[in-house]
């Protein structure tokens, strides 16, 4: 018999007629200010701009839960939009003073018992995912009264906590924004048009697998699926024990709530670890044709990895290698920083980062052993690619060699004895002692500078504004010192190369660039302007900066450099 599919559209009063389910494999609420406000935005603006028109909110993929007493649906996509519903009519009903408000209000949102017609007693949404959420709703959306002025400190609290879980510092967040919303607006005028104009088109299907096909063909019309909630519930729908599948799906949900919207870069990091080879495809039609390998093409070839648990677990050991490399300082790994400081200058240096998945990789396979000499050996190499002009197919597949041979090798000396991570030296030499002001590597190669005068017994900390400052001003002042201390062809030569270059952590003021050296260095000093381990050796060191010292500054940090990238 063939399995029914449905499609309609509901207004917001139909959609909190029916009971909904969010199922384990569903990701956190993830909405923010912005989307909550323009959503009740445009809701407001097209009653006002034409009270009799409807209002299209989006769409929902729902799937019959044929084992419930009643039809409910569990929601495989809409949640983000259904879910703000719900907080907006939870904020209404604490806000109202009308009664048939309030318990309109009150009766979407849970309904008391009645035998009569088969109701049941349960909140119109239910989350089926982590406890804490489940006792968040009950708390501040079930109660009435739970989103009132009164629960304003603690939602707060649960919204700044960064333990707390990611769905209930959003709904939190959340709820605040939408009192703030109704303080300016009326909810009277809100609420019917709210009801009874704002519509959502559904497609609903009896079986998992029709409704994760609906899931994916939504998504490749334009409905903002992630390729990691597709992938979830693809390999959920594989998981036969229902207990090990409500585990998994907390366990993802965990690591999604690690890297928020980086998550999918993680999972291209994985897709590179297994394929090895420059993505041609979608992230998804990699997993499916390359590492599940289940088109027709891929059959006579064995999966690279198996759908389902073993794909869960995979992920999770990955997120632990990352977590482990990434987040911590890493003194307990090597003894000292300087695992936590190279892999900072790399993750701020760098335009790309497509060295992650090799550093994983290792890991995986080498754990602490010779970690600090791999990672100082792949960003040499990574970077002498990029500061060579390699293009940018040629880097990923030096990469995918790496990769390969660290599958390929029993022991980390074979890895760094490898000829993958080799280096041109001659015109790597070339670019770094020519003009490197203005270049997009510049950046770069002042923290590595940065890095080598900075020793590995304390943190090396990039601020999050940066800016390359000329000792040697490009534009110095007529009468200035400047002008009497370099001539023109002088300044032409050294002033944008790496001995006249310092990083700072402000933004750049120009007026400020032009200064003589003395009131520049006094500037710095006084000010209490934070500079980096290079910037404060010369601005200490050099008393004057003229052609000369500029000159020594030069060499000295050329070796430096030369010496950072072996050479």
């Amino acid at each position: 018999m063939a399995q029914k599919i449905e499609s309609g559209k509901l207004l917001v009063k139909d959609v909190f007629s029916k009971w909904f389910r969010i199922p384990e494999y569903q990701r956190p609420y993830v909405w923010e200010k912005d989307q909550v406000i323009e959503l009740l935005d445009d809701v407001m603006q097209a009653k006002t701009s034409n009270p009799e028109s409807q209002y299209f909110l989006g769409s929902m993929v729902l799937r019959r839960n044929s084992t419930a007493k009643y039809e409910e649906y569990d929601l495989l996509d809409g949640q983000q939009r259904l879910i703000t519903l719900f907080l907006i009519t939870a904020v209404i009903r604490d806000l109202a003073t009308n009664k048939q408000l309030r318990e309109k209000c009150e009766s979407i949102i849970f309904q008391e018992e009645c035998s009569y017609d088969n109701t049941p007693e349960r909140l119109r949404i239910v989350f089926d995912i982590r406890e804490q959420v489940k006792e968040f709703i009950n708390d501040f959306v079930k109660e009435s009264g739970g989103t009132a002025k009164e629960k304003e400190s603690e939602l707060k609290l649960k919204f700044s906590n960064p333990k707390e879980d990611i769905s209930i510092r959003n709904m939190s967040k959340a709820i605040l924004d939408i009192r703030e919303y109704f303080s300016t607006n009326s909810i009277e005028e809100f609420f019917p048009y709210f009801l009874c104009n704002v519509l959502m088109i559904y497609v609903s299907a009896d079986e998992l697998e029709d409704a994760f096909r609906l899931f994916t063909v939504m998504n490749s019309r334009g409905v903002k699926l992630r390729n990691s909630d597709i992938l979830k519930a693809d390999n959920l729908g594989v998981v036969n024990d229902s207990s090990k599948r409500v585990e998994y799906a907390k366990k993802w949900e965990e690591i999604e709530s690690y890297f928020g919207e980086d998550f999918d870069i993680f999972l291209s990091h994985l897709r590179t670890i297994l394929v090895k080879q420059k993505a041609s495809i979608s992230l998804l039609k990699e997993f499916e044709n390359n590492i599940y390998r289940t088109s027709k093409v891929k059959t006579k070839l064995s999966p690279l990895l198996n759908k389902g648990e073993d794909t869960f677990k995979f992920v999770n050991s990955y997120k632990k290698h990352f977590e482990q490399l990434f987040d911590n300082d890493n003194f307990n790994l090597t003894g000292s920083f300087e695992l936590y400081n190279c892999l900072n200058v790399m993750k701020n240096g760098f335009e790309a980062d497509f060295w992650v998945a090799p550093l994983l990789r290792f890991y995986d396979k080498f754990k602490i052993d010779k970690i600090i000499n791999f990672v100082k050996a792949l960003d040499n190499k990574f970077a002498n690619d990029w500061l060579v002009g390699l293009t940018i197919t040629k880097r990923v597949d030096n990469v995918n060699s790496i990769i390969q041979s660290i599958d390929d090798a029993e022991t980390p000396n074979e890895i760094l004895q490898n000829v993958c991570l080799s280096i041109d030296s001659r015109n790597l030499i070339d670019v770094i002692q020519g003009d490197i002001y203005g270049k997009r590597a510049a950046k770069y190669i002042l923290l590595k500078l940065d890095l080598l005068c900075h020793g590995h017994t304390t943190k090396l900390e990039v601020p999050k504004t940066i800016s390359i400052e000329h000792i040697l001003p490009q534009t110095p002042n007529d009468g200035s010192q400047w002008k009497r201390d370099f001539t023109d062809l002088d300044r032409d030569n050294w002033t944008n190369k790496l001995g006249n270059l310092v990083l700072i952590s402000r933004r750049k003021n120009s007026s400020q660039g032009n200064k003589e050296y003395a009131d520049k260095k006094n500037k710095y000093f006084k000010n209490n302007i934070e500079l980096f381990s290079n910037s404060v050796r010369i601005y200490h060191d050099y008393s004057t900066w003229t052609l000369n010292d500029l000159k020594n500054n030069h060499l000295e940090v050329l070796q430096k450099i030369k010496q950072g990238f072996g050479l």
